[in-house]
């Protein structure tokens, strides 16, 4: 039986958690047939590092063994010295960005996870999250099962353990057809690579090809820095093995209408991805296009994004609009962990470690400030005094998405719905909140049309927009039973800690 060879099990700070943005859940890459496979998964992990920094892992398996390297913190701080990708064997990869939406930010939950079965050793990493995971924890641990972390993905570990059926691809099909919520998975097996895209196609996994290797990824983009051809995107419900006999397709489940996630183009992807079929940069300038024509403002001067998610919908607002793009507001690209005690006037000021405005610009205009969404509020409030203070005459914010006023249970790391504004408020009162001369969202019917269809259906929704309308397109067995969401009580904590 093979066995895993651990490298590196070194705890890394982890970066600055900002909890007035959504976050993103996880970033998953594999590869199949390459003698750099570890070295390539590590790039992968590099381009797929915006949809998790708090954690990094990769496996790999060279015919007899597995591999694994695993630890906290950003890819760069885990993968750079060729010493480690040396250690990590094999033409097969597979490896996961974190940012927890199930379980503590501990090394235990750093993927992928790993175990020895009864037909070998067993990789596995997903991007996602079940909503049904508490129900079949609390089944398997009545069944005898051990968890070693508290993530929902060891669900899937247990349930491939005790399938009765005897092939592994029939066993992860027993298993994951048991689960229920939005996940693209990837298995490493030894002899093959195995990805999963949920039923609904809520969460992204793209086919690439390099060579003669096969390669998945959460984005395209990750398939561009290694210089792999991008082949199509793997279909809602399809399960697709690499191995030595090529690629092999299935679709284990019955079928589903496609919900995307629909806020991969407002916000999470990478803007030099396509998703879909479509640029992830040009939709959002079609959306910023689209919240010029619903919400202009007249007499502005100039149109300002809130960097740097707001650039690609500010410059299709002004395009739009015809008022000139100015980048008003700079980012710092340097900022790390706040190395300052983060006393009340030290936390006020926090928004200027990341942004500073542009005054030669902004002085004495009417600016439309244009941003991707508004959580909490409190960096809203704090870029609108920012940009007050530099002198704007006035300050029109205008957002890419509508109002965002429920919790997402299907990987996007949000907070509790009582802690969003948008939930409890309405769109003037939050504009009095932020202290704007005035606010508008998108409206979501404005938002499917950027997307390229004709409007919102009310009966059967083209995407998943749960976080805007509330509509959950797969169950919520968890929250329906009352068991403690997890991912609410683990960014308290974090909250708590920072």
């Amino acid at each position: 039986m093979s066995k895993l060879v651990f490298e590196g099990e070194e705890s890394l700070s982890t970066a600055l958690y900002d909890d007035d943005k959504l976050h993103e859940e996880c970033g998953v890459f594999g590869v199949y047939g390459s003698d750099d496979a570890a070295a390539l998964t590590a790039l992968g992990l590099h381009a797929l590092q915006h949809r998790g920094q708090e954690s990094a892992g990769i496996v790999t398996f060279d015919g007899e063994h597995f591999f694994s390297h695993k630890a906290l913190g950003l890819v760069d701080s885990n993968f750079s010295d060729a010493r480690v990708i040396e250690r990590l064997k094999g033409r097969c990869a597979i490896g996961h960005n974190r940012y927890s939406t199930s379980g503590e930010s501990a090394l235990r939950n750093v993927q992928p996870l790993y175990a020895d079965l009864d037909f070998g050793g067993f990789a596995v990493a997903h991007n996602g999250n079940l909503t049904n995971a508490q129900a079949l924890r609390k089944s398997l641990v009545k069944r005898g099962s051990i968890f070693q972390s508290t993530s929902d993905t060891e669900v899937i570990v247990h349930l491939v353990a005790v399938s009765e059926k005897k092939d592994v691809v029939e066993r992860i099909v027993d298993a994951v057809t048991q689960v229920k919520g939005a996940y693209s998975l990837i298995a490493n097996t030894g002899e093959k690579i195995i990805g999963v895209r949920d039923p609904y196609g809520i969460r992204p996994l793209v086919l690439g090809k390099l060579g003669d290797a096969d390669v998945l990824a959460s984005e395209s983009c990750a398939l561009d820095i290694i210089g792999a051809e991008y082949v199509r995107d793997v279909k809602p419900g399809e399960l697709v093995v690499l191995s030595a006999q090529g690629l092999e397709s299935l679709f284990p489940f019955e079928d589903k209408p496609c919900r995307f996630c629909i806020f991969e183009y407002v916000y999470f992807a990478r803007p030099d991805s396509f998703m879909e079929g479509k640029s992830v940069y040009e939709t959002r300038k079609a959306i910023g296009a689209e919240l010029a024509r619903e919400a202009p403002v007249e007499g502005a001067d100039l149109v300002v994004p809130v960097p740097d998610s707001g650039v690609p919908p500010a410059i299709g607002y002004a395009q739009a609009s015809g008022v000139p793009f100015e980048l008003g507001i700079i980012r710092n690209h340097y900022v790390g962990r706040t190395f300052i005690e983060p006393t009340d006037k030290i936390r006020h000021l926090g928004v200027r470690l990341k942004h500073n405005a542009n005054r030669a610009y902004i002085e004495g205009k009417k600016v439309v400030l244009v941003d991707d969404s508004i959580v909490r509020g409190t960096t809203s409030r704090k870029i609108v005094e920012m940009v007050r203070a530099a002198g704007a005459k006035e300050v029109h914010l205008r957002v890419s998405s509508p109002p965002t006023a429920h919790s997402c249970f299907y990987g996007i790391d949000t907070p509790a719905e009582e802690e969003l504004l948008a939930n409890s408020k309405s769109v003037e009162d939050i504009r009095d909140y932020i202290g704007a001369d005035s606010l508008a969202y998108i409206s979501i019917d404005g938002l499917y049309r950027a997307v390229g269809e004709a409007k919102r259906d009310q009966v059967a929704p083209q995407y998943c927009d749960a976080c805007f309308t509330g509509d959950y397109p797969v169950e919520l067995v968890d929250k329906d039973n009352n068991w403690a969401d997890a991912k609410v009580s683990d960014l308290r904590e974090r909250q708590a800690k920072s």
